[in-house]
């Protein structure tokens, strides 16, 4: 990406972000964007621990008809803390927060963000709104569904108005958390960094962190009528007040559907940063691959109705939603082309981070393909609040989100603690997840498109073959989690020292800063004079990772001061 490659080595006897002060207030303090996604990656991995534990929760109630384990009020409370855990404190603040954070300064080739107080305040904004959320657990029940449909929402205990209320204070934190990050790619991109050569993830944080500042507003709006109206007797959405239930979806899904892109955006970045590293070759179609995240975050404000073709809207906005749904597979389309067409052309190489962009492209494609189906009018009247909608769902949340989320951990996991991971175990835990995903929610299709409905605790016996398969699936997938989290623990105590750039990747974190990064990132500022994956004009990264030392041999150098004006 740059003609300039400093002495970057591995982290023995270096000062570097993690070792420069190991106060604990130096921590809970920081203004370095690296400390504050580490810090986000352990809050967000336990919102993900408790809500994956209800998950099990649920499926281990379904292995059967009848009660299993729980009945049919603390069946409705684990499918609600479920999704709300996962939703608002995990997928939509997990990407832009965690590997954002930590990544998008240094392929700027920037010192940190422009706002790194604002930053530190939207994590702790963040760790507020979730231990406000789950303070809702000791005041009552919470069994509305993470959507808090009206009137139902309304008329509960008061436990929901902890929950709005966390959702509300989350909501600001993803709000800066976006208001950071566009004037950082704005206005802290180093020399020679146009907006052409910018790497794939940096567009889609771009593209993500419109739709943060845009509609984030209006579920914070939506969430503040709905505690007014529970507080004070305020008809809105109650019909029993003269309110209007239909008012809630709306707002709800305006923010909702472009949320889905929040959450699924970045992982696009990812992917396609994995796939230009580990096919050795220029992504194909730049150009249309970075406009489609544009695309993709404005097509996104427009699509929120087709949410709604059985609440009674006019036959008319229904046809229009459905038009612009099968619209939004376009821009999608591209990505998936042109990230083939690139490993076609390139030279793959099957490391761990790679599998896990194969599994997206294999179960994200699923999850487009049954959205466009849904997109269908007839189709969706048929198929609405059953199983199916669970499966396409999570096939692109889970499939998409969680999956890029993965390849992206694994992928700068050397960057971030200057240690590598067993390749084997990485590998096999991969599969695990493939399988398990595939058998939890691939038979759910199935079961929806013969009629089992969604939210319930029970199922005539004709669904006990789908649901065993999702239940024992849904162990395996589990067991690949778990498999995870134990060899990169393992990794931080007993891990191989990772060289600076151990997959050959061209991007500025991997070329210019040592595993792990000094505190400032970049000892002199970066001069970039060409793109992020043009692998063709340096023969050395195209045979393959750098050498052991960490290194970029071959490259000239070129200095500038750290303070020198980037190219707009």
């Amino acid at each position: 990406m740059t003609e300039m490659t400093p002495s970057v080595s591995g982290n023995s006897g270096t000062v570097n972000y993690l070792n420069h002060d190991k106060s604990i207030k130096s921590w809970l303090l920081t203004r370095d964007h690296k400390r504050i996604g580490i810090m986000y990656l352990v809050a967000i991995s336990l919102a993900f621990l408790a809500g994956g534990i209800m998950a099990m929760l649920i499926r281990l109630e379904l292995l059967s008809p009848g009660e299993t384990i729980m009945g049919p009020d603390a069946y409705n409370q684990a499918f609600t803390i479920h999704g709300v855990l996962m939703i608002f404190a995990f997928i939509i603040p997990a990407l832009p927060a965690i590997l954002g954070n930590f990544v998008i300064p240094m392929q700027l080739g920037a010192k940190d963000v422009a706002f790194p107080r604002i930053n530190l305040l939207s994590f702790y904004l963040y760790l507020g709104g979730a231990v406000i959320t789950l303070s809702a657990l000791l005041v009552g029940r919470i069994d509305g569904g993470w959507t808090f449909y009206a009137p139902y929402s309304v008329q509960v205990g008061d436990s929901i108005l902890f929950v709005t209320m966390g959702v509300f204070v989350m909501g600001f934190s993803s709000i800066l958390t976006g208001l950071n990050f566009i004037v950082t790619i704005h206005k802290m991109r180093a020399p020679g960094l146009t907006w052409n050569r910018l790497p794939l993830f940096v567009w889609s944080i771009y593209a993500t962190a419109i739709v943060q500042v845009l509609a984030t507003p209006v579920i914070a709006i939506t969430v503040i009528l709905l505690f007014l109206e529970r507080l004070l007797g305020i008809g809105i959405f109650d019909p029993a007040l003269g309110g209007d239930p239909v008012l809630f979806q709306h707002f709800f899904w305006f923010y909702s559907h472009p949320a889905v892109y929040v959450m699924i955006l970045p992982a696009f970045g990812i992917i396609s940063d994995l796939i230009g590293a580990f096919s050795r070759h220029r992504i194909v179609g730049y150009r249309f691959v970075a406009l489609s995240s544009i695309a993709i975050a404005f097509l996104g404000f427009l699509v929120w109705g087709h949410h709604m073709f059985v609440s009674g809207q006019s036959a008319l906005a229904s046809t229009v939603f459905s038009l612009i749904t099968y619209l939004i597979g376009i821009p999608t389309g591209v990505k998936i082309i042109n990230w083939i067409s690139t490993m076609y052309r390139g030279s793959v190489q099957l490391r761990t981070p790679m599998i896990y962009a194969l599994i997206f492209l294999f179960t994200f494609s699923i999850g487009g393909f049954t959205g466009i189906m849904l997109g269908v009018l007839a189709v969706d009247v048929h198929l609405h609040d059953t199983y199916f909608i669970v499966a396409h769902f999570h096939y692109t949340m889970l499939g998409g989100n969680v999956i890029a989320a993965l390849g992206g951990l694994h992928f700068w996991w050397p960057k971030m603690t200057g240690k590598m991971f067993n390749e084997t175990l990485g590998r096999i835990a991969a599969g695990l997840i493939f399988i398990g995903f595939n058998l939890t929610f691939f038979p759910q299709f199935i079961a929806g498109s013969r009629g089992m409905p969604r939210r319930y605790f029970d199922y005539p016996s004709e669904f006990v073959g789908l649901n065993v398969l999702s239940t024992y699936g849904s162990w395996i997938m589990a067991a690949g989690f778990f498999l995870i989290a134990g060899y990169l623990l393992f990794s931080l105590f007993k891990g191989k020292k990772a060289p600076a750039n151990p997959w050959g990747a061209l991007t500025l974190e991997w070329t210019h800063t040592a595993s792990i990064p000094e505190p400032h990132n970049f000892t002199v500022t970066p001069v970039v004079t060409r793109g992020a994956y043009d692998y063709h004009l340096v023969p050395e990264f195209y045979a393959g990772p750098s050498s052991g030392d960490g290194s970029s041999a071959g490259l000239a150098t070129q200095e500038v001061a750290p303070e020198t004006t980037h190219e707009k």
